[in-house]
């Protein structure tokens, strides 16, 4: 049996500014994921939005969710 996940996390009240720049920083993270683990990063007006979706290895996702999100933080204290 084959199991998927999909979770979606937004960052919310951002300056178009910041989440463009967010988007920004991220987008040479966003390659080489191993098989099955994939990220859609969108900037949807003054939001940041992760899209994640995996097959099978939970731990990979949530260990990859974890990296993105430490990856977001520094990108906010330096924009910020």
């Amino acid at each position: 049996m084959s199991l998927t996940c999909q979770v979606r996390i937004s960052l919310n009240n951002l300056t178009k500014e910041t989440a463009q720049a967010v988007k920004k920083a991220l987008d040479p993270d966003n390659v080489n994921f191993p098989k099955g683990l994939s990220l859609n990063v969108e900037n949807i007006d003054n939001k940041v939005v992760f899209n994640f979706e995996n097959e099978n290895s939970m731990k990979k996702l949530i260990g990859t969710i974890d990296e993105i999100l430490a990856h977001v933080q520094v990108s906010l204290k330096v924009i910020g």
